[in-house]
């Protein structure tokens, strides 16, 4: 068994209609083109959204876990490039009402996947809730997805700040989605710096820009990942440039001490040292 870490990435942003599920699905198939071994998590366990990005059909998903009908590995379905997709259900109150028990045990199930996965991606939910939290901190990277709304610098800089306070986060990425210029990317960075630096004793990262693209909106209609659809269009190009960022970014090497995903292999490891 060998004990290389695993890349947990959570892309969120606390406003929804942001492009999480975009960057996420684009990313991920970058990342399995350059020959890491990708599975990406719908984390929006109520209104789960990916397969349908996608044109794929899942028989069963994580409410089947969760009633201990199947493992993760039974629910993996095949995306393109071989991403692997972990679907959630959609309009399934079993899943949105989760205790924390249940939710610890669905990270911890994930543990069975740590020698077949370079880099997981967590596509979370809209808002704030305890549960896209609770998704975000136990990931090792967090990737915001901000755009040039007023309402989506507060809601990403709202998040921070209990990632923050709360849960002692203090490191966050951020890209910036539809700008019609580099410039405007820069500008989106800068606003939610003003209010951090001001505010919050954070560290932020800035990843990129993707460009508002319509072969994105045309690849969305063919369910096909833009990267894949339309390689040569600004928004692919500028997903290759995010992947090649986010693939420098350091792996974890030891544990934090609170719930997070595959856990166990970064205890081995600091072990093993």
């Amino acid at each position: 068994m060998s004990n290389h870490p695993v890349q947990v990435i959570a892309v969120t942003g606390g406003k929804g209609g942001v492009g999480k599920s975009n960057v996420s699905i684009n990313l991920g198939v970058c990342l399995a083109e350059m020959g890491r071994r990708v599975v990406i998590l719908d984390a929006d366990l109520g209104l789960a959204n990916l397969d349908i990005l996608l044109g794929i059909s899942a028989r069963e998903n994580l409410s089947h876990v969760l009633r201990g009908e199947c493992s993760i590995r039974d629910i993996l379905v095949e995306g393109p490039a071989g991403v692997k997709i972990v679907p959630a259900s959609s309009g399934t109150q079993e899943l949105v009402s989760m205790g924390p028990r249940e939710h610890a045990g669905l990270i911890h199930a994930f543990s069975e996947l740590s020698d077949d996965v370079d880099v997981l991606i967590v596509d979370t939910a809209a808002g704030i809730s305890e549960m896209v939290m609770s998704f975000v901190t136990a990931a090792q990277e967090s990737l915001f997805v901000v755009t040039n709304e007023p309402t989506s610098i507060t809601d990403a800089y709202a998040m921070m700040k209990i990632l923050n306070q709360k849960h002692g986060m203090y490191r966050f990425n951020v890209v910036a989605n539809m700008v019609r210029t580099q410039q405007e990317g820069r500008e989106i960075y800068s606003k939610l710096t003003k209010v951090t630096d001001r505010f919050l004793d954070v560290a932020l990262q800035f990843s990129g820009c993707i460009p508002f693209d319509d072969y994105l909106r045309k690849a969305v209609m063919r369910q096909k990942p833009v990267v894949e659809a339309y390689p040569r269009s600004k928004a692919a190009l500028a997903f290759r440039s995010l992947a090649n960022k986010v693939d420098s970014w350091p792996l974890p090497s030891t544990p934090r001490g609170h719930l997070e995903f595959f856990v166990d292999r970064l205890v081995q490891g600091a072990v093993a040292r």
